[in-house]
C-alpha cells in the first residue's frame, strides 16, 4: 500500500504543475491579446486620416515649338495640378489667365527634341512647377503644388 500512497501524491503534483503551467499559459495568451488590441488602437490613433486630393485643371494648349532640326513642330498637351490646399486652388483659378500665360511661354520656348526623349516630360514638370512659382500678386502666399500630371500630350 505504501507504494500506491507513493503514486498518487506524484499524480497530485503533476496535476499541480499542469495546472499551474495552464493557467500561466493562458494568462501568457490573454495578456498578449490585450495588448495587441491596444497596440492596434494606438496606431489606429496614429494613422492620419485620408484627404482627397486637390486638383487644378487647366485647358489643353496648343503652341508652336521652337524651331529644330525638323523645322517647325506643335505641342498640344494638356495638364492638371496637384495642390497641397485649398488656397493655392483658389489663387491659380483666380489667375487662370496668367498661369495660362506663363505656361504658353515656357512651352512655346521648349525644343520637340527635349520633349521626345524619356526625361524631358519630368523636366518641362519641374519647369512648370518653377514657373507657377513665382509670385503673381504682391502679398501672395507660397504655392503648394505638388505635382503636375499631363492629362493629353502631343508633340507633332
Amino acid at each position: 500500500m505504501a507504494k500506491t500512497g507513493g503514486g498518487s501524491r506524484k499524480l497530485l503534483w503533476l496535476m499541480v504543475v499542469l495546472v499551474v503551467v495552464s493557467v500561466s499559459a493562458a494568462g501568457a495568451a490573454l495578456f498578449m491579446v490585450m495588448g495587441q488590441g491596444e497596440s492596434q488602437a494606438s496606431q489606429a490613433q496614429v494613422t492620419p486620416e485620408r484627404r482627397a486630393p486637390i486638383f487644378v485643371k487647366i485647358d489643353p494648349f496648343t503652341v508652336n515649338l521652337a524651331d529644330d532640326d525638323y523645322g517647325s513642330r506643335l505641342l498640344y498637351t494638356g495638364i492638371s495640378l496637384k495642390v497641397g490646399d485649398q488656397e493655392t486652388r483658389e489663387i491659380l483659378q483666380e489667375h487662370m489667365p496668367q498661369v495660362r500665360s506663363r505656361l504658353l511661354m515656357l512651352f512655346s520656348g521648349q525644343q520637340a527634341s527635349e520633349l521626345t526623349h524619356p526625361g524631358g516630360k519630368e523636366q518641362l514638370a519641374e519647369k512648370v512647377i518653377a514657373t507657377l512659382y513665382e509670385p503673381m500678386t504682391e502679398y501672395q502666399p507660397d504655392l503648394l503644388i505638388e505635382d503636375v500630371l499631363f492629362t493629353e500630350f502631343i508633340v507633332q
